[in-house]
Order: structure tokens, then sequence, then C-alpha cells
């Protein structure tokens, strides 16, 4: 099957095995021009292996990978000029500043994009003359996302470009990443951070050992799930769990902190008895919440698995 017209990044039915262990089996995707695609799964899921496979770094075992329209595993040399990538290990020499390795990165590119731009675009040129092994996090991260840059590339790569910033430098790296879409640039984010994908994501795909198991927009993916609603509330004085548990429509209920948290079949029944029974008993109301199914309960229907439990290791 070929790639639809309006697709920037094909792949059809890749493949990869080590030795016995099917990596990959059989993974389909596309990401527009302009769109950014979320590529999610547990560890072990095939994602390192499909991202690999798409810059070039592993040969498939079968399937076709198409790059900007280029056939990347027919000419890879030319597929490598379009894309751009953020890589999770990536690293530096710990003396390079960011204007040497903007400008290193430049020179294997015919017409790459200017290195005052690019630090001024990142917002490092206040740090464009300091070392590598003297930048935050925030600051290494925003370098290596501009390196992805330099070669004006119609298709980005980013594994986990967030991991381990702090809030301001994740919303910072956010805002340069939805920048993209303007640009008409296709973006592949993988990522562990589930609300980041929500917010960033036009679709999303759950892969799953190997295998694509669900693709769609976040809300498609949320409205597809059998998971109930969820109200927590706090009351002056204290329910007893037989009053909760007969609430209209409460499927089940545990305790959290001096409330509870409710899984209900329908809220406005349940939360229209809890004020109806909170009157009767002239107790008081001090906090409502409501939690509707999230990308995390789609996973864990999916696969099985926490998504806590997918987190990679903390490096030691």
């Amino acid at each position: 099957m070929s790639p639809s017209p309006s697709a920037c990044i094909s792949v059809r039915e890749l493949t990869k095995c080590y030795n016995l262990v099917e990596a990959v089996r059989g993974v389909s995707f596309e990401v527009a021009a302009g769109e950014i695609f979320g590529l999610l799964g547990p560890n072990g899921a095939g994602k390192t292996t499909t991202l690999e496979c798409l810059l070039g770094l592993r040969q498939p075992d079968s399937g076709s990978i198409t790059l900007g329209g280029v056939d990347a595993l027919a000419h890879p040399t030319q597929a490598r000029q379009l894309v751009g990538a953020q890589l999770q290990s990536a690293s530096l020499q710990d003396k390079i500043t960011p204007r040497q390795a903007c400008r290193l990165f430049a020179a294997f590119y015919p017409e790459a994009a200017k290195v005052d731009e690019l630090l001024e675009q990142f917002s490092l040129s206040t740090k464009a003359d300091t070392p590598f092994d003297s930048l935050s996090g925030g600051q290494r991260q925003r370098l290596f996302l501009a390196l992805a840059f330099v070669n004006r590339p119609r298709v980005l790569v980013l594994d986990e470009p967030t991991a381990g910033l702090d809030p301001q430098s994740r919303r910072e790296l956010h805002q340069l990443i939805t920048g993209q879409k303007s640009a008409g640039q296709s973006v592949l984010l993988c990522t562990h951070y589930l609300e980041e994908a929500q917010l960033l994501c036009d679709r999303i795909g759950i892969l799953h050992e190997g295998r694509i198991i669900a693709l769609g927009t976040p809300a498609e993916l949320i409205a597809r799930s059998r998971s109930h609603p969820r109200v927590s509330f706090l009351t002056a004085r204290p329910l007893d769990a037989a009053v909760v548990l007969s609430l209209p429509a409460v499927v089940s209920q545990q305790p959290q902190g001096k409330g509870w948290m409710l899984t209900t079949r329908e809220v406005n029944r349940t939360i229209s008895g809890l004020v109806q029974l909170l009157d009767a008993s002239g107790n008081e109301m001090i906090d409502l919440q409501i939690h509707r199914p999230s990308l995390e309960d789609v996973f864990l229907e999916l696969t099985g698995k926490v998504w806590s439990d997918s987190k990679p290791e903390a490096p030691p």
C-alpha cells in the first residue's frame, strides 16, 4: 500500500526481530505535514526499535518507510537530509559550547539554518559560549532540540524531549514543539508523560508487544474507554461507607483522606443524590472534583499495565 499524498512520514508493516524475539510486528502509521503524532507504550513495546529503523540506525527485516516522499530504505542518505532527531540518550563533549555545536552540525548540511538564529530561537543566545557541562538540564534539552533543527527538517523525531525538566522548562519546550505545526513539519513524539501527549499530540498510537493496538486522537481514544468517571469529595462531617455506597449510580467507592472517591455510571445522578443527602443531614460540601476517563485508563484497559509501571528506570 502506497502512502497517502498528505503523509510526510509513512511506516508500513514494519517488522524487526532479534534472534527469536519479535521486537516490532507489522507496525503501520502515518504522520501528515503539520501534525504531531505520539507513539506511546511500555518498556519493551518496540518504540525504540521503531524509531531506530525510521532514522536508519537499524535495518528492518521487512516493511517500508517513507520520509517526505523519499523511500528511506532505498535512499537512506537522501532521507536523512529531511530528518531532525533529538534522542533521549544524546550527549556532547563537556567543553563544547552551544555555538560550536551548532556550527559543527551545520557543516554537515548544504542548506543549514543560521547558527545565530537557532541560538535565538531556542533561547540560548546568552549561553552561546558556555561549556556544555555548565548548562542546566533545560538548556541542554533546548540545545539538543536546536541541533535537531540545524538542517531545517521536514520530519522531526523527538524521544522523551522533556524528561527530567522542571515545569517551566517543559512549558517552554512545549511551545517550541507546537510552533512547528504552523511551519508544516511532521513531529513524531515519544513521551512517558501522558498529560504531555494529550496536550501536544494530534493523534496517538499505542504500542504493545510490537504492535500498534490503538490509533486515534486523544479524545477518540478516551471516548472508546469503558472506564467510568470518578467523583471525589470531602464533607465537613465524614460519611459512612454504607451511606456513600447507597448514592445513585455508584459502582464502587474507596476512602480518600477524610473524604471519598466514587466510581459512578452517571455523574449527575450521583452528585445530585449527594447534595440532597447533605442538605437533609445539615452537612456541608468542602470539596468536589469530577475525574473523567484519561489516557492512563485507556492504556490500562488495552495493555493490562499501569502506566507508571511503563516508565523508564531512573539512571544510576
